[in-house]
């Protein structure tokens, strides 16, 4: 038996609605790429849905592995401090689901060079 994955894109959040649309298309691109899988946004606070409501979504739609990747572009207070003890929570709650917990996007290297190259190409020639 298959099991199903998913992948949460795990955002601050933000008072104001208009702050998540880059995450929305990032969420909608990463869709388009990997059709099969589903990729959901879920925020520290803030916004709906929360982390915790979003995983429960999950297990009662029938998933068994999440990967829950930071959006944020360091290693900082909310990834280090608020986040690992959501994910404990969240694995003491559902110790069937096997979850995957990655490091912030902005500390990988492809993303450092992809941000690098788009603030070098706003030089003014």
């Amino acid at each position: 038996m298959e099991k199903k994955q998913a992948l949460i894109l795990f955002a601050h959040g933000a008072r104001d609605p208009r702050w998540a649309i880059p995450f929305e298309r990032l969420a909608e691109r990463a869709r388009q790429i990997r059709p099969d899988t589903q990729v959901s946004l879920a925020y520290l606070e803030l916004m709906s849905p929360r982390l915790p409501e979003r995983v429960d979504e999950l297990v009662l739609s029938g998933f068994s592995q999440v990967s829950v990747v930071p959006v944020f572009l360091g290693q900082g207070g909310h990834v280090l401090r608020d986040l690992p003890p959501l994910i404990d929570e969240l694995r003491e709650k559902y110790p069937q689901l096997e979850i995957r917990l990655s490091k912030a996007v902005g500390e990988d290297e492809s993303v450092q060079e992809s941000i690098a190259t788009y603030c070098l190409n706003q030089l003014i020639d």
